[in-house]
C-alpha cells in the first residue's frame, strides 16, 4: 500500500496528472475520442465524458454503472436509452442540440442522479448537471478575453429584517472599480428565474464576461450589477418563510447596496431585470416603486397581461396614464425566445396605447434557457444609463 501512494505521488510531483493518471485512479485506460468530439468545456478536472461535435452539435455520454439494468440520459425534453458494453460502461450520442447552455440528469432505474462528470449548476431547485454546446465566433461576446480588463463577482452576505435572516447577494463590480475611487455608478439588479439561484448570472449566464466585453468595447456604461436570491430563505429551526421577496430587494438589499458600494443613488442611475420568474418579481418591484427604478428588462418574463383585464388594469393601473408612464420609464424591455411562448401581442397593444418608450427583443431559434436570457443581457445593457 505504502508503495502505492509513493508511486501516485511521484506521478504527481512529474506532472502525470494527467488522463493517464485518471485512468490509474479508476483502474481503467481511456479509449480516444471519435473524430470531431472533444470534451465539453462544463466537464470536471480530466474527465473525457460528456464529449461534444461542434460541427453536428451532438453530445456523447458515458456512464460507469457495472449492476445497472436500465441508464438513461434526460436532455432537452428527451430520453435517450444508454448500451451497456461487457465491462459495464453505458454510452450514448445525443441528436444535434441547440448550442447553449442546457441541463441534464442522468436516469439509472429511472432515477434522476447527476453526471459525477460535470460541473454542478444549482437549477430546478438541485444540483444539476449541465453541459455547453459551443457557438462559434458569435458567442464570443459571453467568453472569457484575456485582452482587456475584467471586473470582480464578489460574494456577500447582509441582514434582511424583512426575512429576519443573513442573505446571499453576488455583486459585479467594473474592471474600472478599485482605480477610479471617487467615482460612483449606477446599479443593475439582475434576478434569476425559478429554481435557480443568485449564482446563476455568473455561472450558467456569464454575466461577467458580457459585462466586461461591452465595457471594454464602449458599448455599455461601467456599472455595479447586483444578483440576488430570488426565493425567501427559511429558517431551519421552523421551515417558515417570512416577507415579500420584493419589499426585501427595495427595503433591505438596496439600502446595504447603496452603504456599501459606490452608487448612484437616484432613480435615474438604478434599473432592474429579471429571466422568467424573476421577470414577474421585476415588474412587481419597479411597477411598484416607480419612484426607485428608471430602467426595467423582463427576459421571458412578461406575465402581466394575460387574460381579459385590459392595458389598463394591468400590473394594478401602471400602464393606463401612457404619457405618466413614457415620462417615468426611460425603458421597458422585453425580449423573448422564438421557441416560446412570446409575449409580442401584449408588446403591439402597449405600443398602440401609446406607451413609446418599449423595446422587443427576440433570441432566434432558442427556447426558455440560458442563450436566450444571455443575448437578452447582452442587448439590454448597453441600453441602460445612457
Amino acid at each position: 500500500m505504502k508503495k502505492i501512494f509513493t508511486l501516485l505521488a511521484v506521478m504527481m510531483i512529474c506532472g502525470i496528472a494527467s488522463a493517464q493518471f485518471a485512468g490509474v485512479m479508476q483502474g481503467q485506460k481511456e479509449e480516444p475520442l471519435p473524430e470531431g468530439f472533444k470534451p465539453a468545456s462544463t466537464n470536471t478536472f480530466l474527465s473525457q465524458y460528456p464529449a461534444v461535435n461542434a460541427k453536428t452539435r451532438q453530445a456523447m455520454f458515458r456512464v460507469v454503472a457495472p449492476t445497472a439494468q436500465k441508464v438513461q440520459i434526460d436532455l432537452s425534453g428527451k430520453k435517450y436509452d444508454m448500451t451497456k458494453d461487457e465491462k459495464g460502461v453505458w454510452t450514448c450520442t445525443s441528436d444535434p442540440q441547440v448550442v447553449g447552455f442546457h441541463y441534464y440528469s442522468v436516469l439509472i432505474e429511472g432515477v434522476a442522479v447527476m453526471d459525477r462528470n460535470t460541473e454542478a449548476y444549482f437549477g430546478s431547485n438541485w444540483e444539476s448537471s449541465g453541459i455547453e454546446i459551443p457557438e462559434g465566433a458569435e458567442g464570443d461576446y459571453y467568453r472569457f478575453n484575456k485582452n482587456i480588463p475584467h471586473g470582480q463577482v464578489r460574494s456577500i452576505y447582509y441582514w434582511s429584517s424583512i426575512n429576519g435572516l443573513e442573505r446571499h447577494v453576488n455583486v459585479y463590480v467594473p474592471a474600472e472599480y478599485e482605480k477610479n475611487t471617487d467615482k460612483t455608478y449606477p446599479v443593475l439588479y439582475l434576478v434569476h428565474g425559478w429554481g435557480e439561484d443568485e449564482n446563476g448570472w455568473s455561472n450558467q449566464g456569464h454575466m461577467a464576461n458580457i459585462m466586461d466585453n461591452l465595457i471594454a468595447a464602449g458599448k455599455a456604461v461601467p456599472m455595479i450589477i447586483v444578483m440576488p436570491s430570488g426565493d425567501i430563505k427559511t429558517n431551519s429551526d421552523v421551515r417558515g418563510a417570512s416577507g415579500d421577496v420584493t419589499q426585501i430587494y427595495v427595503k433591505d438589499l438596496i439600502p446595504f447596496i447603496d452603504k456599501n458600494f459606490r452608487t448612484k443613488t437616484d432613480r435615474q442611475n438604478r434599473a432592474m431585470a429579471g429571466l422568467s420568474r424573476g421577470g414577474f418579481q421585476t415588474t412587481s418591484t419597479v411597477f411598484a416603486n416607480m419612484d426607485k427604478f428608471a430602467w426595467m428588462g423582463t427576459f421571458s418574463g412578461f406575465f402581466g397581461m394575460r387574460g381579459n383585464e385590459g392595458i389598463e388594469n394591468a400590473f394594478n393601473g401602471v400602464f393606463k396614464d401612457a404619457a405618466a408612464f413614457n415620462k417615468q420609464m426611460n425603458l421597458l424591455f422585453i425580449s423573448t425566445g422564438t421557441e416560446e411562448g412570446t409575449p409580442k401581442e401584449s408588446v403591439e397593444a402597449l405600443k398602440k396605447h401609446g406607451i413609446n418608450n418599449i423595446v422587443y427583443h427576440e433570441s432566434q431559434g432558442t427556447a426558455h434557457e440560458w442563450l436566450t436570457w444571455r443575448r437578452a443581457l447582452n442587448e439590454f445593457a448597453p441600453r441602460l444609463f445612457k
